[in-house]
């Protein structure tokens, strides 16, 4: 998973088939979604990836990930998989439609959407996961949505798999995640961070990032996106505009020094 930045497509709806290929066509290589009707098109997403494949762009280079949503966040018109059945069918369920709709033979990676309610289902929903590893169906296993400590910690104990994501918001209400990215850094974990620019207005303004980014000629986006790719944080973009594609993409043309990523820390 090499790639610095995700192309994340919740809500593109009719448009995401020609976002992705978009986005594959400039260069991002690493695509988020979700078997979830609800907030995503993961039929589209398929689609956009079919069409920028060729010559020049296999399957194999490419890093696609997707996530098992439980019931409670699924929209009881359009769901996914038997909402009778047992978490562990459901997610089975949901893995071959994700499959179908990615047009795929295996996932990159599987992230469990969020926590259950009950400890033991979502220990019951990750060992379904688990079964679709050592099937050769999936290569690595996450979790999104998780903000507590203890669960991960839990987790991770209790996994014969262990988590190698964790794809949270990335917002000052959490504290920026600090004792969980310290955990992940701790334990081979990869931290995505989405809701990255939606929620920090307040970061792009900050003196120290729009000084930055005059001196180095880039936009604050760019800024803010490279000093997490510097701290081993992995960002999803959900940008529509092909200019902010380029721009994201654009991001390890330049590195910030330790001085300047000691300043942007002081931020989170």
């Amino acid at each position: 998973m090499s790639a610095p930045i995700i192309y994340g497509t919740a809500w593109k709806k009719a448009d995401t088939a020609r976002l992705v290929t978009q986005a594959l066509q400039l260069g991002f290589r690493a695509i988020d979604t979700a078997c979830q009707p609800k907030h995503y098109n993961e039929a589209g997403v398929g689609q956009g990836i079919a069409a920028a494949l060729g010559p020049a762009l296999s399957r194999a280079d490419l890093y696609v990930q997707t996530k098992f949503t439980p019931l409670s966040s699924q929209d009881p018109a359009q769901l996914p998989y038997d909402p009778d059945a047992s978490v562990s069918v459901q997610v089975a369920q949901s893995f071959k439609a994700s499959l179908r709709n990615l047009q795929t033979s295996y996932l990159d990676a599987l992230i469990l959407h969020s926590p259950l309610a009950d400890e033991a289902d979502t220990l019951s929903a990750w060992r379904a996961m688990e079964a679709l590893v050592e099937a050769d169906g999936v290569k690595r296993l996450g979790i999104s949505n998780c903000y507590s400590l203890d669960l991960l910690k839990a987790l991770w104990q209790a996994a014969q798999v262990k988590p190698m994501v964790l794809q949270n918001r990335f917002h000052a209400k959490t504290g920026y995640d600090r004792e969980l990215r310290a955990y992940c850094r701790d334990h081979g974990i990869v931290y995505q961070s989405f809701w990255t620019l939606t929620a920090n207005p307040h970061v792009l303004a900050d003196t120290t990032v729009s000084s930055l980014a005059s001196y180095y000629q880039r936009t604050p986006a760019q800024v803010l996106f490279r000093y997490l790719t510097q701290i081993g944080v992995q960002p999803l973009t959900g940008t529509t505009s092909a200019e902010h594609m380029k721009q994201d993409l654009a991001i390890e043309a330049f590195a910030l020094t330790s001085s300047e990523l000691a300043l942007m820390t002081e931020l989170f």
